[in-house]
């Protein structure tokens, strides 16, 4: 891993592991149901803990935050061209989390569309377009890219023509993450060594930027309300991504919810927190699970924080 888990951050993660359980067991978060990692940076690189860390599962919409980085590092290669629509995509796929934007950014990004049925070397040569997508965060060299996979439009409902073909067979080739993969890139993208420039870190930086006072922040589609920074106190800087999936008609992409967050309070060290959940107790009847999950998290990792 690329973090150290120390004794501290190993008794702290088992106790708040089991206070979660302990709290939501009975709402269907059990241990073989969740992933979990948790980063603050210590005295020679970041420190934490992870549970079920290196589980890839479906990550709904936590790709689209590897999409942005690769759109920025993109743009600035002069690899894809600036413009108005782009930016706009950019901003909409991250604060409404709109699968329409993230597709048009993918379309540019690998110069390839969707939809319909593709056959012979057309098709080969579409998908090694498409895994462009991968290739990006592969030759960054990370361990935690393994099992992982983010080639895969981001749809509404089941997948038909070429979007169907790639997705292979029961859904054998869909997109795949682990919270650790997902750690990483918010670690690397506030403290780490992106191949981006600081005004294009800056710039993910902003559009990731939750804020709990806007008028946007009681809208579940703004993921903030519902999610991991739902209940946490006045003063609590939020940058979150986060992924959703209700019953889309296939069952391989159902029942998912997850976040990515980073968390940062005056007299406190910034604390990443990434939560992949699986069932249908935490994706749909109880909706505020995760804010609970986030306070607790919050409370427990109050004293590690502000060492």
């Amino acid at each position: 891993m690329f973090f150290t888990e120390t004794p501290d951050w190993a008794e702290l993660g088992t106790s708040i592991t089991s206070a979660l359980i302990g709290l939501l067991g009975a709402e269907g978060l059990q241990a073989d149901s969740f992933g979990l990692v948790l980063l603050t940076s210590g005295a020679t690189g970041p420190e934490g803990f992870a549970h079920r860390g290196d589980i890839a599962v479906y990550p709904c919409s936590l790709v689209k935050t590897f999409h942005l980085i690769h759109a920025l590092a993109l743009l600035e290669d002069a690899r894809i061209a600036p413009h108005g629509e782009l930016d706009r995509a950019l901003r909409d796929m991250i604060r409404w989390s709109s699968n329409g934007a993230t597709n048009y950014a993918i379309d540019l990004i690998t110069g390839t569309t969707g939809d319909t049925l593709l056959h012979g070397a057309e098709y080969l040569d579409w998908v090694n377009k498409r895994e462009r997508l991968n290739r990006f965060f592969w030759a960054l060299g990370w361990d935690e890219w393994q099992g992982c996979t983010i080639a895969q439009k981001l749809m509404d409902d089941t997948r038909y023509g070429r979007e169907a073909q790639f997705a292979g067979v029961n859904g054998a080739h869909l997109n795949r993450l682990t919270p650790l993969a997902a750690a990483r890139v918010m670690w690397e993208l506030f403290d780490g060594t992106l191949p981006l420039s600081p005004p294009s870190k800056a710039r993910a930086q902003a559009i990731l930027r939750r804020d709990k006072a806007s008028e946007d922040a009681t809208n579940p589609a703004y993921q903030l309300s519902e999610y991991l920074g739902g209940d946490l106190p006045d003063g609590v800087q939020i940058w979150s991504k986060s992924g959703h999936n209700l019953w889309t008609g296939d069952a391989n992409t159902s029942w998912y919810k997850h976040d990515m967050i980073r968390l940062q309070a005056e007299s406190r060290k910034p604390l990443i927190i990434v939560l992949t959940t699986q069932g249908q107790g935490m994706a749909q009847t109880h909706p505020q699970a995760f804010p609970q999950i986030g306070r607790l998290i919050w409370d427990m990792a109050e004293d590690i924080t502000r060492r």
